[in-house]
């Protein structure tokens, strides 16, 4: 038996896990169509630069966990005369934003777009978290109003929806307000968390210069008895910010779609403000978050593009795929089974005839009549179609209903239609 195994963090999507993950894909895709989103994709791997000025020297994810090359020269993911560094995507916004940018898309806004495809981080690997995974995500890019805020939650929530997944998630909501409240809270963060430096963990200590805010995204237990008594953003917010976020809460409502607030909820990173909202589950263990996003109106501009608002939000697809409890049933087949040599042109003639009508047809390669029948009971296949001398004589097949078991002989000619009714 062979040793050979996937790569640590990595997984197979056979066929019943495939038809999960297409189920989702493909019922995220039809709803974002309805919402006018259009699919764009970009290339699995971007210069190393367009996520490190998107997500920030200092981010974990940046230090920690992107897989980094280097073409044609340097090392240690640093970039030489000769050589570039490259990254394999770790999220895909960055990339959206790039292709705005390197598109000259400025005067195409409102775009609305969506992707689909896999991502890589190099992170310990658990259940609903792999080094290699996939994401669907929106971005609505050109629209500064808190109309469009509201319009991607709605898209997301209606996606939940169409996966039979309300009842399992729960909308977080909260504000980071604009650049000026945002700066004002941070300073108030500062000074709280300076006043109990001594008892931060070593990682929150060095975020306290240059995150802060992601202190509040602790999970060390000393961090999060310290968050419990730190500053709200909300009494931060100058009245632009509350207007704003009133709206948003205000759509949301009018729209019938539940939300929890949720004052701990931020995003780290300047370039982001107004809303933050992620959709979350108590049925994954510790990854909770489900869908997952914000408002961005700083982070075209921080890749040097013109200065451009920005919402949207990434979902994973395998979490989601693990919260659909029905079983995805493999479509039913119809068998095409040649009984003797003389039969077996017809067969395959037939078959191809039958496939370029629509049908999915599977056909035997080999063993006798029994053999056959049991495999396509096996395959859970809906009908087969039975070729032998008798068959070939009239220019007839006879056509089996696997459910019922009963039998009859259907003219070719009228093969098709007589089929339609299993389909």
């Amino acid at each position: 038996m062979s040793s050979l195994q996937p790569v640590r963090g990595t997984h197979d999507l056979l066929p019943e896990a495939m038809r999960r993950h297409r189920r989702v894909v493909d019922s995220a895709r039809d709803v974002a169509e309805l919402y006018g989103f259009l699919e764009m994709a970009t290339p699995i791997f971007e210069f190393t630069a367009v996520f490190k000025r998107t997500l920030g020297d200092t981010s974990d994810i940046v230090t920690k966990e992107m897989y980094t090359f280097v073409m044609g020269g340097g090392k240690n993911g640093e970039k030489d005369d000769e050589g570039s560094s490259i990254t394999l995507r770790p999220e895909n916004t960055a990339g959206v934003a790039r292709a705005f940018i390197s598109g000259g898309l400025a005067q195409q806004v409102p775009l609305k777009v969506f992707y689909a495809g896999p991502m890589f981080r190099h992170e310990r690997p658990q259940k609903g978290r792999q080094r290699q995974f996939h994401q669907f995500g929106v971005e609505l890019i050109g629209v500064p109003q808190p109309q469009a805020d509201i319009e991607v939650i709605a898209c997301g929530a209606q996606i939940l929806a169409a996966l039979g997944l309300t009842e399992a998630v729960t909308l977080e909501l909260n504000t980071l307000g604009d650049p000026e409240s945002r700066n004002r809270y941070r300073e108030a963060l500062v000074a709280y968390f300076s006043d109990h430096s001594g008892v931060l963990s070593d990682d929150s200590r060095e975020r306290l210069t240059r995150n802060p805010l992601r202190i509040l995204d602790s999970k060390e237990e000393g961090d999060r008895e310290l968050v419990a008594g730190a500053p709200l953003f909300e009494d931060y917010l100058n009245v632009q910010s509350r207007d704003f976020f009133a709206a948003v809460r205000e759509g949301l409502d009018n729209l019938g779609i539940d939300y929890r607030l949720n004052p701990r909820l931020v995003r780290g990173l300047d370039y982001y403000c107004h809303t933050a909202f992620e959709f979350t589950t108590d049925r994954l263990g510790a990854q909770s978050a489900v869908m997952a996003g914000g408002r961005y109106d700083g982070l075209i501009k921080t890749m040097g593009g013109p200065p451009t608002p920005g919402v949207g939000w990434a979902s994973g697809v395998e979490r989601l795929a693990m919260l659909i409890e029905q079983d995805i049933p493999a479509p039913r087949p119809i068998v095409v089974v040649p009984v003797g040599e003389s039969a077996q042109v017809t067969a395959l003639q037939v078959t191809q005839q039958l496939r370029q009508s629509g049908f999915a047809v599977d056909l035997g390669y080999s063993g006798n009549l029994k053999k056959r029948l049991q495999r396509a009971n096996k395959m859970n296949a809906r009908a087969a179609v039975l070729f032998g001398d008798e068959e070939l004589a009239a220019k007839s097949a006879t056509l089996r209903d696997l459910d019922s078991g009963e039998q009859e002989l259907v003219s070719l000619d009228s093969l098709s239609e007589r089929l339609s009714h299993f389909a």
